[in-house]
């Protein structure tokens, strides 16, 4: 069936601000004499406020911190995405090919998600954009996605949702949500997608939202 809406995360999934985390991640972490890895990476991925809050709070040593912590990265983050932001390999292509609602939703912030999308050029193809500050509980909790669905006119179980994180899959899914799986990280496993491929130019993408 053709889905209602189709429903995209942001972060390394539609732009590519993975590499924007990872440099702000970088300077913070080093700012307490510890080298960011790719493990320290593969944990944060796709996370909300509060559990980022508690896996930075616990490498960097640094108890009770948390909120102190996370505004440091986002303005850090901030800073990088002025450099300016590039879409994924095969998410313009994909949005040029639908005709069909289509929206955001994203455990980022919303400044750093408007602002993002609206670098890369984005924003306006959107009906409607969500953030993790616009739901009490964000991913893995269903919220956004059912927001998302119900923003655009649909109900979820009518949708198909793009991920490229373990908790978003999750969400997608608890929110009764097709998923569509696209790993940005090497060894993140979305086993519980619905369908993998390893990028949004993949045909079987456009052949499931068609």
């Amino acid at each position: 069936m053709t889905p209602a809406a189709v429903l995209f995360d942001n972060d390394g999934l539609l732009l590519d601000t993975e590499v924007l985390w990872t440099r702000a991640e970088a300077i913070l972490f080093e700012r307490f004499g510890v080298t960011f890895t790719i493990e320290h990476k593969r944990e944060l991925i796709g996370t909300s406020g509060p559990v980022a809050e508690a896996t930075i709070e616990r490498h960097l040593g640094a108890p009770g911190q948390g909120p102190a912590l996370m505004a440091e990265l986002h303005e850090l983050v901030m800073e990088e995405a002025l450099r300016g932001v590039e879409p994924m390999p095969g998410a313009v292509g994909l949005l040029d090919a639908l005709d069909l609602p289509v929206g955001v939703a994203s455990n980022s912030p919303r400044t750093f998600v408007e602002r993002t999308l609206a670098a890369a050029g984005l924003r306006e193809r959107f009906g409607c954009v969500l953030s993790a500050d616009d739901v009490a509980h964000p991913k893995p909790a269903p919220d956004l996605y059912v927001a998302l669905a119900r923003g655009l006119g649909a109900e979820p179980a009518e949708c198909v949702a793009l991920e490229d994180s373990q908790t978003g899959v999750a969400a997608a899914r608890a929110a009764g949500v097709f998923v569509i799986g696209v790993p940005s990280l090497e060894g993140i496993s979305l086993d519980e997608a619905d369908l993998v491929v390893p990028s949004l130019a993949d045909p079987r993408v456009l052949a499931r939202l068609a």
